[in-house]
């Protein structure tokens, strides 16, 4: 039923978007993901999530314990269309859902027993986690982590913003990952899911032209 939704929603859109669809899926991957843990400055998060869409990074997980913001469309240039948000009330509950997931828990932070980034085992699947603008992230996160990760600095500055680090990281990880055989791929399940997903925020009127899809079938 999903393919034949999929199929008749791509009447409605043209060929060219048709084949942006199908030519950024291919590159998309949940080999890796990104959790933002109660980030207080809302550009932070949305341009966080513009970097995710732009290497190709399907899901952002945004833990809100604390900080609960909306985000900013003008920042995030539309990513917000295409990227899967997934919020939690709970940084415990985001580490236990990714886990069964099948992600490693990454701690992005300067800690004493965290890989520099060109050490990375890009092997696994792995959930990269950047914390408050501050304070950096919680002791569940510090403590609950499979692994460490830092990026090496030269300066006098010791930190660098969560969206330049997020991209740091994300382009050599993702970078590196399609140089090898690993199947970082999604699905063809996830990509019909995903596309339907596109499409619907690309149609106008798509709840009612899919009320009329499934009422049709039905008959």
């Amino acid at each position: 039923m999903d393919i034949d939704l999929l199929v008749h929603l791509r009447t409605y859109l043209t060929e060219r978007r048709q084949h942006l669809f199908t030519q950024i899926l291919a590159k998309r991957t949940r080999h890796f993901t990104v959790v933002a843990e109660d980030v207080y400055q809302l550009h932070n998060t949305s341009a966080v999530m513009r970097t995710c869409d732009v290497f190709g990074i399907q899901d952002l997980h945004v833990v809100e314990e604390i900080n609960r913001k909306q985000i900013d469309k003008e920042i995030a240039m539309g990513a917000q269309k295409w990227v899967g948000l997934n919020r939690y009330n709970s940084i415990t509950t985001c580490i236990e859902t990714l886990k069964k997931d099948g992600y490693q828990i990454v701690a992005t932070t300067p800690h004493h027993k965290a890989h520099a980034l060109h050490e990375f085992d890009i092997t696994k699947k792995s959930a990269f986690f950047f914390g408050k603008e501050t304070e950096g992230l919680s002791d569940i996160v510090i403590n609950q982590a499979d692994s460490y990760l830092t990026i090496p600095m030269y300066g006098f500055t010791e930190s660098l913003n969560i969206s330049v680090s997020a991209a740091i990281i994300l382009q050599h990880v993702v970078t590196r990952l399609k140089q090898t055989d690993i199947d970082w791929q999604l699905t063809e399940a996830e990509k019909i899911a995903i596309e339907i997903a596109w499409a619907k925020k690309s149609i106008k009127s798509s709840d009612e032209i899919i009320e009329r899809f499934y009422k049709d079938v039905n008959q």
